[in-house]
């Protein structure tokens, strides 16, 4: 049992990361012909945002029960899984 809990939690920590939103270097890269040989001619990097997405966030909140939170207590636990995010980053 111990790789459905693992796998669950991959997946819980896969949705937490696109209800926070994230962001992702992409890398393009051209190659050509030169002598023969073939070789890197054009290479780029791009840092691209991916916004939060609000279905991941309600799945989410309707998993843990966050309504009989304060507000002071939803915002330290926005801080805590922001941490968490960063840190898994």
């Amino acid at each position: 049992m111990k790789g459905k809990k693992a796998g669950e939690k991959s997946v819980k920590e896969a949705v937490l990361k696109v209800a926070l939103g994230y962001s992702l270097k992409e890398v393009t890269e051209e190659y050509g012909v030169e002598d023969g040989e073939l070789k890197l001619v054009k290479r780029k990097e791009t840092l691209k945002d991916v916004p939060p997405d609000l279905k991941a966030a309600k799945l989410l909140l309707e998993e843990d029960d966050y309504t009989a939170f304060t507000d002071e207590e939803l915002e330290a636990e926005k801080k805590r899984l922001l941490k968490q995010l960063k840190e898994e980053t």
